[in-house]
């Protein structure tokens, strides 16, 4: 059912077609509603003036009113710019345009006193505001008071869509319609939380009467907005629960036998506890979901395989996906050693197998000879088909999109398999809640014993010969090293030529010790015997990009060292680092920067040197750089969070957790009466969701 908010926005006075093409691309605005909920990302005081003594380059904006006193061009072809000085009784501020001086020259009006905006900047000694905006003062004028800014692209801005024109298109949208929206929370739910109705505060967000209402409307928004996913989620999750069932493994005497005579170390009690909430999962008759955390070197991978003996003592088969060719070889080697223990057959499927392997795989899957298969996105394939798929292990899950999971789905016409995803990539709780709301969420957080902390340090470029001197000492007592390189997407060239000259330098530095190189465009059997020699000890220096980022486990390396570590981010670092620490031996990180680091990275080399906790390295990530850069989060389509913050507004999200919780215990399918209107907006913008269709 279409309502007013459907209305494509090229009918609002003042758009039309051109104008509404231009949003559609740019602003991703279709629609009335797209428009509404295109929030401003500040608010800017327009009733306060500045003294101009007053003014310093730490205020993100002023504004001033004073006499123009001067006008002049200054310097010659792409420096030239225009300079005007405005003047108030306390002083005199400089104002400057690099581009449309000769307009701004022709329309100014020396000796006119004028409003000035914009952002103080210090050049020199001397204090500027560059490209402010200006008008003529009007004592009949009334104040401003607080103005929405929105962002905008370069390219509307040449078309004449700026900041003020969405603000003015907002605005008629909103005297227009807000008063006409209908409220979707649940009137308990406003008076429990104090919120203003949903009108108000979309008329407030937009058009602010003073910097408390502003508060109010955001407070409302971004409780909507977290409210509505957690429904989503929360909804999607009793739904899998209630209607699909699952495999049923309470039949366990290999997992026994294996457990009590050939596990090769003592669980540590987190692992225990994981290994426990995921046999009751398989227990209860309902299909796992399953999201298992674990920082790098947790052992994750023997619950895994814990798991899959679950399902095979109950007739089922198992597979485990990794993201890239190297990380499922060494799966395949750990795995097929410990399944000899208990007589059960595995295989690797990956891109680079051949049709023979691949035929002899596909025949041994569907007659059930075959009890484990390991492989990467290859196992995905339509072709690839199970006797009876039990559970599906995904490793390392921000690697693999939502429709490719979907896919394993397929693989059974009976059932779906269980699903455990498994990431040594810390997610912050908040974050887990929003991104994995869905999935049942299992933490080992705890160290196997005698694992020591890697000791991390930071060094600058002029230390090079002092870490490379720390190096050799390592190598000759037998370890071996790692020196890690960006490579970016956008500069790959240049970063190649960076690794590849490092790869000469590391050479020339170390003479009597074989090196060895790793890069993303090498062929998968290049890459994979290089791997393969550092395994093997063959090489003791592997020069490589963050191709080794992922799992590779070469317990005698003892030492990362990671160049040009600002340019990577805090999670990534992390990852980078957890390669090493593998073995019993005290292990070494080396952060390798140059003298000129910003505040931001400062924090993320300062965080890496105090702590080894993922947990807590991926909270200042989450602060750093919000949800949207960690790894993965991007993929999920869930996190496109118009107005909250995670890293910010965590209290708000567990409130609208637990209230959405409460909600649907009382209601599970949103059907009384006080719940209608939330269950419609529901619907609306899930009509492709099965989770949704008993709703009627």
């Amino acid at each position: 059912m279409s309502t007013i908010l459907d209305t494509k926005v090229e009918f609002l006075k003042g758009i039309g077609p051109q104008k509404a093409a231009l949003l559609n691309t740019e602003l991703r605005i279709f629609t009335f509603e797209d428009l509404l909920y295109y929030y401003p990302f500040r608010h800017e005081d327009r009733s306060k003036i500045y003294a101009i003594k007053d003014i310093h380059e730490d205020l993100p904006y002023i504004q001033v009113r004073g006499r123009i006193t001067g006008i002049s061009s200054q310097g010659v072809g792409p420096k030239k710019r225009l300079i005007a000085y405005v003047q108030d009784d306390t002083g005199i501020l400089e104002l400057v345009w690099f581009q449309g001086g000769a307009w701004i020259e022709k329309n100014i009006l020396p000796n006119t006193i004028y409003v000035v905006f914009g952002k103080p900047n210090l050049y020199g000694r001397k204090l500027n505001v560059v490209h402010p905006e200006m008008e003529v003062y009007s004592e009949d004028k009334t104040e401003k008071g607080l103005q929405p800014v929105y962002n905008v692209t370069e390219k509307l801005k040449a078309r004449g869509m700026d900041s003020k024109a969405i603000s003015k298109l907002t605005e008629k949208l909103v005297k227009e319609i807000a008063s006409k929206l209908p409220e979707i929370l649940p009137a308990a739910i406003i008076d429990e939380y104090k919120l203003i109705s949903r009108a108000q505060a979309m008329e407030w967000i937009h058009l602010p009467p003073n910097a408390a209402s502003v508060e109010k409307a955001k407070a409302r928004l971004k409780f909507e907005e977290l409210f509505l996913i957690q429904i989503k989620l929360l909804h999607q999750k009793t739904y899998r629960k209630i209607h699909y069932r699952g495999f049923v493994f309470n039949h366990i005497p290999t997992l026994n036998v294996f457990y009590k005579e050939h596990l090769p170390f003592d669980l540590t009690d987190a692992q225990k506890r994981v290994v426990k909430e995921i046999y009751k999962d398989v227990c209860s008759g309902k299909q796992m979901n399953r999201l298992l955390q674990g920082d790098v070197g947790s052992g994750k991978t023997i619950v895994g395989f814990l798991c899959m003996l679950m399902a095979i003592d109950n007739g089922y088969q198992a597979c485990l996906i990794a993201p890239t060719e190297i990380l499922a070889a060494q799966h395949y080697e750990g795995l097929k050693e410990l399944a000899a223990k208990v007589g059960l057959t595995v295989a690797k499927l990956t891109g680079s197998s051949k049709k023979k392997e691949r035929d002899v795989i596909h025949r041994d899957l569907l007659d059930g000879s075959l009890n484990i298969l390991i492989g990467t996105h290859a196992i995905l394939e339509d072709i690839v088909q199970f006797k009876n798929l039990g559970i599906c292990i995904i490793d390392e899950q921000h690697r693999f999109g939502v429709a490719q999971r979907a896919k394993l789905w397929k693989k059974n016409t009976e059932l779906p398999p269980h699903v455990l995803v498994m990431t040594a990539t810390p997610i912050p709780r908040t974050l887990a809640m929003t991104l994995y709301g869905d999935l049942d969420i299992s933490v080992i957080d705890q160290m196997p014993a005698g694992r020591k902390p890697i000791s991390t340090s930071h060094k600058f470029d002029k230390d090079r010969l002092l870490v490379f001197g720390f190096i050799r000492k390592q190598i000759l007592e037998g370890r071996q090293i790692y020196i890690v390189y960006p490579l970016i997407e956008e500069n790959e060239k240049l970063d190649l030529k960076d690794l590849m000259d490092g790869f000469e330098s590391i050479n020339r530095a170390f003479p009597e010790f074989p090196v060895g190189i790793l890069h993303g465009r090498m062929k998968p059997a290049d890459k994979d015997f290089e791997m393969q020699r550092f395994v093997k000890g063959e090489t003791k220096i592997m020069v490589a990009t963050t191709v080794i980022e992922v799992g590779v486990n070469v317990p005698n390396a003892s030492v990362m060292v990671i160049e040009n570590a600002e340019r990577f981010g805090l999670s990534q670092l992390h990852q980078l680092r957890g390669r090493v620490g593998r073995g019993a031996d005290q292990s070494y990180c080396v952060l390798m920067t140059s003298h000129k680091l910003s505040a931001n990275t400062k924090t993320r080399i300062e965080t890496m040197v105090r702590t080894t906790n993922g947990f807590e390295i991926a909270d200042v990530d989450l602060k750093l750089r919000g949800p949207g850069d960690l790894a993965g989060t991007q993929q999920s389509g869930v996190l496109d969070l118009r107005i909250a913050d995670l890293a910010q507004d965590s209290q708000t999200l567990q409130l609208s957790r637990q209230s959405a919780m409460d909600l649907l215990d009382s209601d599970p399918e949103l059907l009384k009466p006080e719940n209608r209107m939330l269950r419609g907006y529901m619907e609306s913008k899930n009509k492709n969701s099965k989770e949704w269709s008993r709703i009627s």
